[in-house]
């Protein structure tokens, strides 16, 4: 028997890659977290990750664990819905930033959708800065995006790298300005790579500006410049260009986190949207580890 409890538990380890961001997560002790875990191998008879100074990994059973961990748990919660006698209502407005656009997220809406057809699902993708004003704004009950910075607010989902990316026949001369595609304000990606090569001394001009990031990666894939992405979320067609090429610097970590807006006004209102977006947030973080597997 593999406990749902220790299931959730492993999935936060492995899509955080770290025991004391799926503490946080979970809201719980770190050394439950590792019983928890512990436990799971047991069970399984196997290790599941391997940790060392540089950090945690997954073996290739805790790879394989991946996949059975989600399938229990979306049926575990199905058996509760159905003997509960418990449907989802009311009206979610989700808000979902760029990066998820070429990503395996629309199969996780579309499951939320078969499960839950009585959820008004309103998606809004947007620049995660305008997603996190939205938010605030009170326009939004959830949302999916980039956070400022590792201390910021929200669910971890995971955390990535961010990287330089362009055309694999681009060519920079490390004496003219860099030619930098990004996203219009406020967008943080765009924040971070600015504020980086200023500090490092790095001159820059804007070759290609767009809100949406299927016109990043063409003007990408011409050859026009630069991008700043996650490393794990790489469009097809471009690569991820050496470190230190044509003395760009490093552009450090990025977290993806989900953040719950303010509730609504009226209380049966605001109980079924907050409903609807703890099941949403359960959905995305069990599948979380396929977010970074982009479509064919």
């Amino acid at each position: 028997m593999f406990e749902p409890v220790q299931l959730r538990t492993f999935l936060a380890v492995a899509q955080t890659l770290s025991f004391t961001q799926a503490a946080n997560r979970l809201e719980l002790r770190q050394s439950t977290v590792s019983q928890h875990v512990r436990r799971l191998e047991e069970a399984a008879g196997c290790r599941l990750f391997v940790r060392d100074t540089h950090g945690v990994a997954l073996t290739e059973d805790g790879e394989a664990m991946l996949g059975f961990a989600r399938t229990i748990l979306a049926a575990h919660e199905r058996a509760i819905g159905f003997f509960a006698g418990t449907r989802l209502r009311g009206r979610l407005r989700f808000g979902v930033s760029e990066d998820f656009v070429l990503t395996r997220l629309p199969e996780i809406l579309a499951a939320f959708r078969h499960e839950h057809p009585e959820v008004d699902l309103e998606l809004t993708v947007e620049l995660s800065g305008t997603l996190h004003q939205m938010l605030d704004a009170g326009r939004l009950d959830l949302c999916l995006a980039k956070r400022y910075g590792p201390d910021g607010p929200g669910q971890l989902v995971w955390r990535d790298t961010l990287v330089w990316i362009g055309s694999d026949r681009l060519r920079l001369d490390p004496r003219r300005p860099v030619p930098l595609i990004a996203f219009p304000p406020p967008g943080i990606t765009r924040a971070r790579a600015l504020d980086v090569l200023e500090r490092h001394g790095r001159a820059w001009r804007i070759a290609c500006t767009s809100a949406s990031l299927s016109g990043l990666v063409a003007a990408a894939r011409a050859g026009l410049g630069v991008m700043a992405h996650a490393q794990a979320l790489v469009p097809p067609g471009l690569v991820r260009l050496p470190p230190r090429t044509a003395g760009l610097p490093e552009l450090g970590g990025v977290d993806f986190v989900l953040l719950h807006g303010r509730a609504r006004r009226g209380d049966r209102a605001r109980t079924a949207t907050q409903d609807a977006a703890a099941a949403l947030s359960q959905a995305i973080l069990a599948a979380g580890d396929t977010l970074h597997r982009s479509l064919p």
